[in-house]
């Protein structure tokens, strides 16, 4: 459709009423669904979701007032989605940008045996001695030292 017959459309549409404008949505829907040249542009799953959620109201004889309302809220929700999926692609870009500045994961592909490694997969000091890298880390609580648990030995 050209834009000058788009335009047009839009400025007669807007002049009327909701329930006006939903017979025109599925009147437009019915001449699509029958004469459509080319598909319908691709849309969201959350779109979709939408559409069926105002579609099922329309079914149910629910106000256009109130399902106005209705897609006036889930627009917003869509929108906070929208920003919670843009802040987690940034942060998950940042994450990737800065692994590849530090040289990659510690994988055993990447790593080299020539320079030993301490239990968190980090060389140790220059000069330092090398840690036995099999090992588990020693505990925080002074439970490590009991020798037999139950036996009354627990410290607390």
């Amino acid at each position: 459709m050209n834009e000058h017959l788009r335009d047009r459309i839009l400025r007669k549409v807007e002049s009327l009423s909701d329930e006006r404008g939903y017979q025109i949505l599925d009147y437009v829907e019915f001449l699509e669904s029958r004469y459509a040249e080319r598909p319908t542009p691709g849309t969201t799953s959350f779109t979709r979701f939408a559409e069926a959620v105002e579609d099922r109201l329309r079914a149910g004889k629910v106000s256009a007032t109130t399902i106005a309302e209705a897609m006036n809220l889930m627009n917003r929700a869509a929108n906070v989605l929208n920003g919670a999926l843009a802040a987690g692609r940034s942060l998950t870009n940042d994450i990737v940008t800065a692994s590849r500045a530090s040289g990659g994961p510690q994988g055993s592909a990447t790593h080299s045996s020539a320079a030993p490694s301490g239990p968190d997969g980090l060389a140790p000091p220059s000069g330092a001695a090398p840690t036995n890298v099999g090992a588990a880390p020693e505990a925080s609580s002074p439970a490590h030292d009991t020798k037999m648990p139950g036996s009354g030995e627990e410290k607390l």
